[in-house]
């Protein structure tokens, strides 16, 4: 493809972006759409993902983050992307840097979200042509000089077997967590909600484990997230509520239990869904140091608490507002695709 320069780039991806955040009828059609295809993309949350990525993709923003790499607009690299399908768009940044790094995408889209992310390219080739010619859907990946895949802890051990002969980045599990201090104010719960909440918990950014101080009182927090309350009306999540719920009742599990969240004290760093897990600590460098041993299994940490921690720390109610240069599993991809 052409050589672009960086401004233009910035122009085009900017352009896209404003498209995104403000849908036209085309794409609003499709976002009211999309849980036909899966239940779990419900217009709110397909919405939600849809304007996020139009917000990333801010002019400002991409010169800063374009600016930090030395980009050969020409690469022309092959390079096979297998998507995660957990929530809508999830596999857009990837996408997004192989194209912008001048590279050629082999995309396997999951199943669970197809249609998204092809609209969105089709939007972009229409700004700008020559997109149209740096991209392919697939169904089998063949004939790639790198990959990037996306999948569960099992299929992980797949990628690594089966791509190892070319450069990969391979991403597992994580999940994100929260350390509360006790000194959290009413805004800042319900800021939490959105963390623990938003796509129904299913994000890798998704808190599914909090940290509190001994003795912690969870009422003030069951109040602020009150106004999530409507979430136990989708059947999906409904069903992972009630069955969690019987597990821990016939189990005589101790757990609190407001109606449409469960929680209940655990080691573990991974909650089920409708379930949220959480540890007393005694001293906050112990969580610290908890978290630094865990870093791996961890994609982000909410918190206020200046924390000496791995992994990136976002303030309440933005775990799922990742910037540009906030990489899945702390990875650089595009430092990764720029020295292929």
């Amino acid at each position: 493809m052409s050589n672009f320069e960086i401004p233009y780039l910035a122009d085009v991806f900017s352009t896209l972006g404003a498209q995104l955040s403000y849908p036209d009828d085309e794409l609003s059609a499709i976002i009211e759409d999309e849980h036909h295809y899966n239940a779990w993309f419900t217009p709110t949350s397909v919405e939600k993902a849809v304007t996020s990525v139009g917000k990333m993709l801010n002019k400002n923003d991409l010169l800063s983050w374009l600016n930090r790499y030395k980009i050969n607009s020409s690469a022309n690299k092959k390079v096979g992307l297998v998507l995660a399908g957990n929530i809508p768009l999830v596999g857009f940044h990837d996408v997004l840097c192989v194209l912008i790094t001048g590279n050629h995408a082999l995309i396997k889209a999951s199943s669970q979200d197809a249609r998204l992310i092809k609209h969105v390219l089709n939007k972009l080739a229409a700004i700008e042509p020559a997109f149209a010619n740096q991209y392919t859907f697939t169904e089998r990946l063949a004939d790639f000089d790198a990959v990037i895949a996306t999948g569960s802890n099992n299929t992980s051990r797949y990628f690594e077997y089966y791509f190892s002969k070319v450069p990969h980045i391979i991403r597992k599990n994580r999940n994100s967590v929260a350390v509360l201090t006790g000194n959290e104010t009413k805004e800042q719960f319900y800021e939490l909600g959105h963390d623990i909440f938003d796509y129904f918990g299913l994000g890798c950014r998704n808190v599914s484990k909090v940290f509190v101080p001994k003795f912690y009182d969870f009422v003030p927090f069951f109040e602020a997230i009150e106004p999530y309350n409507p979430i136990i009306n989708h059947h999906k999540y409904n069903n992972n509520y009630d069955y969690n719920k019987s597990i821990y009742l016939v189990n005589r599990d101790k757990h609190f239990d407001n109606g449409f969240l469960l929680l209940k004290e655990d080691n573990a760093m991974v909650s089920p869904l409708a379930v949220l897990f959480f540890e007393y600590y005694d001293e906050i460098n112990s969580v610290e140091q908890l978290l630094n041993r865990e870093s791996e299994n961890i994609q982000c940490i909410v918190s206020h608490a200046p924390l000496k921690v791995n992994n990136q720390v976002v303030d309440f109610g933005q775990s799922q507002q990742p910037a540009l240069w906030d990489y899945a599993d702390g990875v650089d991809t595009m430092d990764f695709l720029t020295k292929l």
